[in-house]
């Protein structure tokens, strides 16, 4: 899995086709894709184009998606991975991934009352992982992994089935830094893939907090990219890879398409990496709040295990 992707939450149907065929051209390999975002069909209308102009081929790429809350029982994983080979025309994904640990109702794709949540208790995380297990013996998916799973949920996983989930995607930036978890994955050889690594500024207005800590105005980290002569985001996107983090951020413009990955490649020293590692606050951007409805049993502590 190359360590610089391109996520492709928030891109909208209508502009992510171009930004796809010109992610290709400068060299992206790796492709973060969801069945939720909406617009795998466009997607995979970019790949086929590009692999029918000979400007990749389908080997040469890495594609993810995720299995969506409302298919978390055994009889609707095989459907829906398929759904994603279709949309996305890549015959196989390398990596598939459960998208959340929670659970809907198969009628809904977001909840807006308690009522439309399943409790863990009657579809079990253990239950999907075995599914994702089965479905790896079928070729469907290369690897399969997990999304916003704490290191508590991911053991369980484990002590269910004796397979550990390959690949982890949390929320990871210099404010949200992820130690303990990140510690916990080293340990036992799970990658770990860093969504929203510049703070997700972009996200919905019904997600942000007034007043929330600004990632690119933190006085450390603004002084240690102007020391290096590159911009605040190719230093966030750095300092992940340098910590053995995959990152996929996202972007509609070609030449910030160029910058991105060309951060992959920008060495920090011992130095700054102790300094950035002083921001870290613990702060969450996707703090997840929006599953915890009345009437169902989800809250912020179970969810994250913190």
């Amino acid at each position: 899995m190359p360590a610089l992707g391109l996520g492709t939450w928030k891109s909208a149907p209508g502009e992510v086709y171009q930004v796809i065929r010109d992610a290709i051209n400068v060299g992206y390999k790796h492709f973060d894709c969801a069945l939720l975002y909406g617009n795998e069909p466009e997607i995979g209308q970019a790949f086929n184009d590009a692999f029918k102009a000979g400007d990749v081929t389908r080997e040469e790429l890495w594609v993810t998606s995720k299995l969506w809350n409302n298919a978390h029982k055994t009889e609707f994983v095989l459907p829906n991975i398929q759904k994603s080979i279709d949309n996305l025309k890549v015959g196989y994904l390398d990596l598939y991934l459960i998208h959340w640990p929670i659970v809907l109702i198969p009628t809904i794709n977001f909840p807006s009352i308690g009522s439309e949540l399943v409790s863990l208790k009657e579809v079990p995380l253990a239950e999907t992982w075995r599914a994702m297990i089965e479905l790896q013996k079928t070729g469907l998916a290369k690897h399969i992994g997990v999304s916003n799973f704490s290191a508590k949920k991911i053991q369980n996983l484990y002590d269910d089935s004796g397979i550990m989930p390959e690949v982890n995607q949390v929320e990871m930036h210099p404010f949200l830094q992820q130690n303990q978890l990140k510690s916990y994955c080293d340990l036992h050889s799970i990658i770990m893939t860093a969504y929203a690594p510049l703070g997700s500024s972009d996200r919905p207005v019904n997600r942000k907090v007034e007043g929330e800590p600004a990632l690119f105005s933190n006085q450390i980290l603004m002084q240690i990219a102007d020391n290096k002569g590159i911009s605040m985001g190719s230093l966030l996107l750095a300092w992940a890879v340098n910590r053995g983090i995959s990152v996929i951020p996202k972007t509609v413009r070609k030449e910030r398409l160029i910058e991105n990955l060309a951060a992959a490649d920008i060495e920090l020293s011992i130095t700054e990496m102790a300094e950035i590692s002083k921001v870290n606050m613990n702060y969450r951007y996707v703090k997840g709040d929006f599953w915890c409805l009345p009437g169902s049993d989800y809250t912020l502590d179970k969810l994250w295990d913190e």
